[in-house]
């Protein structure tokens, strides 16, 4: 089969590889029916903890189950899944406090590359949600947010502590930021800033549940934040970038007491110690536990009540992935969605 493997900075290539077999009895092997370039795929592609050797690509999926281990128990061949890009056993006393993504037994689902027709997951039957039926075509692109870019931006606005009554402010437009918007206007959040200078984010941040826009950064959006919450700062804040800019801009957007939820990949951020202490701010935040949210988000796509597939602006067939990595490079796009 072809899939797409980093050769190195900014070298994507849609190149032959061998297909995945099933390894341990808990791994299934799935036929993807959708799957996408993620914002942290960048970091790579741009040369930025780049791997030495060629590497496949890609952590985000659905599709069909077409092979199953012999240990695996409660999916099923023929079944339409969504999956986390962490694998966990759902067993353990990590799992069972709502941090599948740091598993026990945790293995990262990407390292098959999901960019490509087939993957293995591993630990199958703790990792993959299974929906009542296949679902129809239209709904695959949203089934296919669940599984990281939706449930990293929920997670986000769950470790912000949004909720009724709150003032939230999101760092970052990318399609996790845009998503944690979602999350907020679903968790009930009275007022929600999104913090971006580009147009047809800004517009899908209102379409997502937006009630302000602040287009400044940095100190100059801190004292935007200030202004918009008589001084006090939000209550809730999330981080959705992975700077050291966008970590201090969000710890200073937030009130005394407040939350900021951090989910981008932190690159290079250092927290000055003292004032953190005086801050005096709650920090939750790291790899989303998707699969904690899975069943809800899976439920609130199926009964149509929300639409999370809008931040997939650009639809390639998967031979074309170069491009859809360079689309998100140049920001000419939001967000690339792959299909087999």
């Amino acid at each position: 089969m072809k899939g797409a493997v980093l050769y190195g900075r900014r070298d994507i290539r849609y190149v032959e590889r061998e297909e995945p077999k099933i390894v341990a009895p808990t791994d299934v092997i799935l036929r993807i029916s959708a799957t996408c370039v993620c914002g942290s795929d960048l970091w790579p592609y741009r040369g930025i903890d780049a791997p030495a050797v060629p590497t496949p690509m890609g952590h985000e999926y659905c599709g069909i189950v077409e092979e199953v281990g012999a240990g695996v128990k409660s999916i099923r061949r023929g079944q339409f899944v969504v999956g986390s890009f962490f694998a966990s056993d759902n067993t353990c006393e990590i799992c069972h406090a709502g941090y599948q993504s740091r598993c026990a037994h945790v293995e990262y689902v990407g390292a098959g590359g999901a960019q490509a027709p087939l993957l293995r997951v591993p630990l199958a039957d703790g990792t993959l949600v299974a929906t009542p039926e296949v679902p129809p075509e239209d709904l695959i692109p949203s089934l296919l947010a669940t599984s990281d870019v939706l449930g990293t931006g929920w997670f986000a606005a769950d470790a912000a502590d949004v909720g009724p009554g709150k003032t939230v402010a999101i760092v970052g437009d990318g399609a996790v930021g845009l998503c944690a918007v979602l999350a907020a206007k679903q968790l009930g959040a009275e007022r929600i800033i999104a913090m971006s200078r580009h147009d047809t984010r800004q517009k899908l941040a209102r379409d997502f549940g937006a009630t302000d826009i602040v287009s400044e950064r940095g100190d100059e959006g801190v004292a935007k934040i200030k202004e918009l919450t008589a001084g006090l700062g939000a209550h809730s804040v999330i981080e959705a970038v992975g700077t050291q800019e966008s970590m201090m801009q969000s710890i200073r957007c937030a009130r005394p007491g407040g939350h900021v939820g951090f989910v981008g990949v932190a690159h290079g951020v250092q927290l000055p110690g003292q004032e953190l202490f005086y801050a005096e701010v709650h920090l939750h935040g790291g790899p989303a536990p998707v699969r904690r949210f899975l069943p809800k988000l899976i439920d609130l796509v199926l009964s149509q009540k929300i639409n999370p597939s809008k931040v997939f602006d650009l639809t390639l067939p998967l031979a074309q992935v170069a491009e859809g990595y360079r689309a998100m490079d140049e920001r000419r796009t939001i967000k690339t969605l792959l299909r087999p």
